[in-house]
């Protein structure tokens, strides 16, 4: 099966790329719900499934809105208003939503759902109360970001920043055409036409409005994925180059000269914390009491060094983009 999008010259002209914190929480959720194993982002989902299914988020608000296949609710990747949203602004967007949309993308998911599945109770209430269902969807949406996108968020929006400033200034040297025409192996320019192939539904003029957005993923591989709601413009999510990498352990520099500055258990902390970990899990890595590695990553936090972010009852710690090019060794570019 083929969809086409035809471009007019106002149409192009209106094209552009935007990251969207909105469109990792769908992807990612979709990929946890999915019984495959994810090659790309195994390491992830080891850390993460375990805190996503104690969380309950398997069974929850979300599970209702993202089934692990086929149609998800339209309302939950509202149209970027600029190149890089944040998450709080996104779901705003969400909380916006006209309470018709809703009942129209509920019911939608409802006719999809197998043989001998009604409704739920939470379908119920999307139709009978659709702004206290969203603000319960903002809640589980914020819950998922903290234990499953936070701690690791520095890592995805470098890679997601780094493939927009790559193709943009591959429309700077070679034109739009080329750079749409390589964005994923089912994607292809013709003549004034986006063409996909091997789509299970149509992305066509007809159904959205002008110009087009278009939102590098790391879940969304190995696909693309579009969202079509008139009069907004269409959204094209399409994998970002370099996923094969992004979870792949960062290799140190020599750490004495950090350590000359920050002092050798800090420095240690850094390193350990290549991914997200507890204050019990570090203490355990780098031998250090609980108590000297709480104050330590206090004191990291507030040089921005770290950021903490709460799971459950515990709270997980996470290294920034200026620890990264900290412990970076000389010369290494932090784009990929």
């Amino acid at each position: 099966m083929e969809s086409a999008l035809i471009f007019s010259a106002a149409d192009l002209a209106q094209t552009r790329f935007a990251v969207s914190p909105m469109w990792e929480v769908v992807t990612g959720f979709r990929l946890l719900r999915d019984d495959a194993e994810p090659p790309l982002h195994r390491r992830w989902a080891e850390q993460v499934r375990p805190r996503f299914a104690q969380a309950g988020l398997d069974r929850g608000w979300l599970a209702e809105l993202i089934p692990a296949h086929g149609y998800l609710a339209d309302f939950l990747n509202p149209t970027p208003t600029s190149p890089f949203p944040t998450l709080a602004g996104e779901l705003d967007a969400i909380r916006r939503t006209p309470p018709a949309q809703v009942r129209d993308e509920i019911d939608k998911l409802a006719a999809e759902r197998p043989a001998g599945h009604g409704p739920s109770p939470r379908h119920a209430l999307f139709r009978e109360a659709p702004q206290a269902a969203l603000e319960k969807v903002a809640a589980e949406i914020e819950t998922f970001w903290e234990l499953a996108l936070a701690p690791y968020w520095s890592r995805i929006r470098q890679l997601l920043e780094a493939d927009v400033f790559h193709r943009a200034r591959q429309v700077a040297e070679h034109g739009s055409a080329r750079v749409l025409s390589e964005l994923h192996e089912t994607v292809r320019w013709d003549d004034g036409t986006l063409r996909l192939v091997r789509r299970h539904c149509a992305l066509t003029r007809d159904e959205a409005g002008s110009g087009l957005l278009l939102i590098p993923s790391v879940f969304a591989w190995p696909r693309v994925m579009t969202r079509t709601v008139s009069p907004e413009p269409p959204q094209l999510a399409y994998p970002a180059r370099g996923v094969g990498n992004l979870w792949e352990p960062r290799p140190a520099a020599a750490t004495d000269a950090v350590a000359a500055v920050l002092g050798r258990s800090r420095t240690l902390l850094l390193t350990e914390l290549d991914t997200p970990a507890s204050t019990t899990q570090l203490a355990a890595f780098s031998g250090l009491s609980a108590a000297g590695v709480s104050q330590h990553l206090v004191a990291l936090r507030n040089a921005g060094l770290v950021t903490a972010h709460r799971n459950g009852r515990s709270v997980l710690y996470a290294r920034t983009a200026v620890a990264d090019a900290l412990l970076a060794p000389a010369g290494d570019s932090a784009r990929p």
